[in-house]
């Protein structure tokens, strides 16, 4: 029998706004190579977890965790590890597309150069535009503004943005809810296409999409006690989670009976 890798392992992750205990004793093992969903009701927490998957959390005040986000075998909240470097090998892909208000190629070139490539910057932003699947769409205008661009071209350009850096994991929160249906569907086929080389892990509201596109689903809900925490339910093979989940609420949230 195979043994399956896991590129993240959680250990009773808690997560604090302050006193607020936001995300509540999580054990959840995320496989490599491929796409996992985080799903539920809004503000269940699921942002909230995807950012502790990179420590961004800290960027928001007064947040604190206890427990273990494993990344390779290594805890990514021990004191020797550097968060920059931590959000360079596990990159971001935000809701609303937030490109740079430089060049397109510039979008593209413009982290890898701070964090040191030597190599041919020309061939990584055509590599990385190409795997983002926008190469032939802006080859022709690479020194226009990244602004100038379609909504969903924005999109796969903070993709590329992101790619340029050579990450192992690239985590998107919501990436095609500011997107139209075309748009959101070139996302979805981009990242089936990206799963080969790395793994994901998406934050969606939308459950047809969860069902689309990933290989396994996180159900989120807020736990019954005082504290209104949120908490994993239930995480399985997305097949099982949609046609056979072991929890009342995850049976009730995915055929639409939640309430």
């Amino acid at each position: 029998m195979t043994e399956i890798n896991y590129v993240f392992e959680t250990h009773g992750l808690n997560i604090f706004y302050g006193n607020f205990l936001a995300v509540a004793d999580v054990n959840i093992n995320i496989p490599r190579h491929k796409i996992t969903a985080i799903i539920g009701p809004s503000g269940c927490g699921k942002s909230t977890l995807l950012r502790a998957f990179n420590r961004m959390n800290e960027l928001v005040p007064d947040t604190h965790i206890h427990g273990e986000v494993l990344f390779e075998g290594q805890n990514l909240y021990e004191k020797s590890v550097d968060p920059v470097e931590v959000r360079y090998r596990i990159g971001m892909v935000f809701q609303k597309p937030n490109p740079f208000p430089k060049s397109i190629y510039e979008n593209v070139a413009w982290a890898a150069r701070i964090h040191g490539h030597k190599g041919n910057m020309d061939e990584l932003v055509e590599s990385s535009l190409r795997q983002a699947a926008l190469w032939d769409e802006v080859k022709d205008i690479l020194h226009s503004s990244g602004l100038a661009i379609s909504g969903g071209q924005q999109q796969r350009l903070c993709i590329a943005r992101a790619i340029a850096v050579k990450p192992e994991v690239i985590l998107m929160d919501e990436p095609a809810s500011a997107l139209d249906p075309i748009a959101t569907l070139k996302i979805e086929e981009l990242m089936q296409e990206l799963k080969q080389k790395y793994t994901i892990v998406i934050v969606t509201h939308n459950m047809q999409q969860a069902a689309r596109v990933s290989d396994h689903t996180a159900m989120m809900m807020l736990n019954g006690g005082a504290t209104r925490s949120g908490t994993v339910i239930e995480f399985d093979e997305t097949n099982k989670i949609f046609t056979r989940p072991t929890d009342k609420r995850t049976e009730d949230y995915v055929t639409g009976r939640f309430g």
